[in-house]
């Protein structure tokens, strides 16, 4: 059912608040920094009548209310976090794994700020690498790298 407050601008905001929830809860539960078709897969197995534009809109508002986090990966898809605290996060270039990194960010804000006058209203640190399981698994050596 949709709802509409407003002019036509709010009703991306207020419609398809069951398929939004879905969508979230799917992203919740998959716990594995999701792509958008990961997403639309874990809907699906459940909500078989779902579209994928549906799941894909959702996600983008979603993130836009910041209820989810977007995190943009280099030369990959992006994939989306139930955590939306801050954080950096490690991107293994082997198997493509995302994974949360727990790092203090405010020494490194305050000196961006503080050298440059800058006001961060954003940001995302990504690392990338080669992650534990991989080097485990001797892939990096497998790779030449």
């Amino acid at each position: 059912m949709a709802t509409t407050i407003g002019n036509g601008n709010d009703r991306a905001v207020t419609r398809n608040t069951i398929q939004r929830a879905l969508v979230l809860e799917s992203v919740r539960s998959l716990r594995n920094h999701p792509t958008s078709a990961d997403v639309y897969e874990s809907v699906r197995e459940h909500h078989p009548s779902i579209s994928r534009a549906t799941v894909y809109r959702n996600l983008g508002v979603l993130a836009s209310r910041g209820e989810v986090l977007r995190v943009e990966v280099p030369n990959g898809a992006d994939r989306y976090d139930f955590r939306t605290a801050p954080h950096c996060h490690a991107v293994c270039r082997m198997c493509g794994g995302v994974f949360d990194i727990e790092v203090s960010q405010v020494d490194l804000m305050s000196q961006v700020s503080d050298a440059h006058g800058f006001s961060i209203e954003r940001h995302a640190i990504i690392f990338e690498g080669v992650c534990a399981q991989c080097r485990h698994d001797g892939r990096a050596c497998a790779e030449g790298h």
